[in-house]
């Protein structure tokens, strides 16, 4: 085990509010950008969202829960390390579990398909 003294001053050095701030304010414009570029398109798949389910003819109350399932495709949409088959299978589980809380799974699916362009899993 390291000396608990040199642990010590190496954790204060690397927990120095003057040098966590310059290096969060050199990353703060990347971030920024990222942040607003995420919320403009969570933005687009949300009222793509509205869109359905005015169509579809669901109730105003009912959209929080629709509007939940919608970002959480979302979420999964934007995950780098699931894709294809597998990404489906994980759209379908969450399109089960909306089903199983009371939401039309026509819907659901229609969602799915037009707001997130993601296919059925094949059987």
């Amino acid at each position: 085990m390291s000396d608990p003294i040199r642990r010590f001053t190496a954790y204060q050095v690397k927990t120095d509010t003057a040098r966590v701030k310059s290096v969060l304010d050199s990353l703060r414009p990347d971030m920024l950008a990222r942040y607003n570029a995420a919320m403009a398109l969570l933005y687009d798949a949300e009222t793509k969202t509205k869109q359905v389910l005015d169509i579809a003819g669901v109730q105003t109350i009912l959209y929080v829960p629709y509007l939940d399932f919608s970002r959480q495709l979302f979420r999964l949409s934007r995950q780098k390390h699931i894709s294809g088959a597998s990404f489906a299978l994980a759209a379908q589980v969450l399109l089960d579990k909306w089903a199983a809380r009371g939401l039309d799974p026509n819907v659901l699916a229609t969602i799915r398909t037009q707001v997130y362009d993601i296919t059925a899993p094949t059987p």
